[in-house]
């Protein structure tokens, strides 16, 4: 694991940040990776693990101090999804929502609404991001949920679905389309919704194959009365806000998935050590150490570019969508292969829950969807070649 320790070591964290990594590290192994398991089995969902994050503030690491944060670098923050996510792929993903559902009310919100709402994020709360319906998956434009604006308030009516923390969340990033505004693409609006509001229910929870900690939701919206003050931007700002926001939550996604791949190759790694068949371990046949070699590079390469988005938002550029997707696709393909590879390498026993490979392996394959389908991915980075 030389290689990987190196690239550890170039990213010359702060000693406040190695410090806190060091507590994160060490609640993910104490708490997280133990309870992962049985929580997979159960799919109940994780308040052990949240209240183990809650107890690190790992919130607070992106709300701005003067709404109740304590900042780090974005940098950090991707580190601390990676950790968490390798001990557990639900937590991963639990924690990182928070932080996409969030981070446009704290790059696009009013000083009002920031300091109304991260308070309580910042303290522990949870937070979602609604933009999925039955009509409008890879394209948002689609959506069919209205905001009526009544006076003083925002008429919410509609549904969602697939909704990660839907039914959990303190407060929902909501997409929907004003109902002034005719073109399908400037009516996109958002708003922060607090789950307490009249009108509001939980339809279902899916039973998923993978992330079964983690709560997949469909949400329904009758009549719910949200004050305007809760609008972010102006109507008809959603969309680009969308976008700008799937910018730094790709990225994120791209960390999680990573995760699920470092846990992956460590599992086979010391199997393939450990095993023998015909008097040899399986890790001195050439075929398995040519696809070791493979996946070790992969990974290295990953981390790598992961690192460079990374320093592309910390130091403040706002052109980096390409290098997001780029990011997205390659680490979620990656944790996909990985995982499957693992499970080949333990054999029957991959192929059964005593291993973690397994578990690894469902997890890993929704990163290839959410967020953007890799296809999708593929499709925005190719076409960015076309001559003008």
């Amino acid at each position: 694991m030389k290689i990987f320790e190196e690239l550890a070591r170039r990213r010359n964290w702060a000693e406040d940040e190695r410090m806190m990594l060091d507590q994160v590290q060490r609640m993910a192994d104490e708490v997280l990776a133990p309870n992962a398991a049985r929580y997979d089995k159960s799919g109940a969902f994780p308040w052990e693990n949240v209240e183990a994050i809650n107890a690190l503030g790992l919130n607070a690491i992106f709300v701005p101090e003067i709404f109740g944060g304590a900042p780090t670098s974005y940098a950090l923050y991707l580190e601390c999804v990676k950790i968490i996510s390798e001990a557990c792929a639900s937590t991963g993903i639990i924690y990182a929502t928070t932080f996409h559902g969030m981070k446009p009310l704290i790059d696009e919100g009013s000083d009002e609404q920031k300091q109304r709402l991260l308070p309580r994020i910042a303290a522990g709360g949870l937070g979602s991001l609604a933009i999925t319906e039955s009509a409008a998956g890879s394209d948002a434009t689609r959506m069919k949920m209205s905001f009526t604006p009544d006076g003083y308030d925002i008429i919410v009516d509609g549904s969602k679905i697939f909704i990660t923390n839907g039914d959990v969340a303190d407060l929902l990033l909501l997409f929907g389309k004003w109902s002034e505004i005719d073109e399908a693409k400037s009516a996109i609006s958002v708003l922060v919704f607090e789950k307490d509001t009249p009108g509001f229910s939980v339809v279902s929870k899916e039973d998923k194959m993978g992330h079964r900690a983690s709560s997949t939701v469909t949400l329904s919206f009758d009549g719910c009365r949200v004050p305007r003050a809760n609008l972010i931007g102006e109507p008809g700002d959603g969309l680009k806000i969308l976008l700008s926001s799937l910018n730094k939550s790709r990225p994120s996604i791209a960390a999680h998935a990573t995760g699920i791949a470092r846990a992956a190759f460590k599992d086979m790694i010391a199997y393939t050590n450990e095993r023998v068949q015909s008097d040899h371990r399986i890790i001195d046949f050439q075929g398995n150490q040519f696809m070791i070699a493979d996946l070790a590079s992969e990974l290295a390469l990953v981390e790598n570019w992961i690192d460079y988005v990374a320093g592309q938002v910390d130091g403040g550029s706002n052109d980096f969508g390409l290098e997001a997707s780029i990011a997205k696709m390659r680490a979620s393909d990656l944790a996909m292969r990985m995982t499957t590879e693992a499970v080949q390498m333990h054999g029957g026993y991959g192929y059964c829950t005593d291993y973690r490979v397994e578990r690894l392996m469902r997890d890993a394959k929704i990163t290839q969807i959410w967020e953007g389908t890799n296809q999708v991915h593929r499709q925005f980075i190719g076409r960015s070649f076309r001559s003008k």
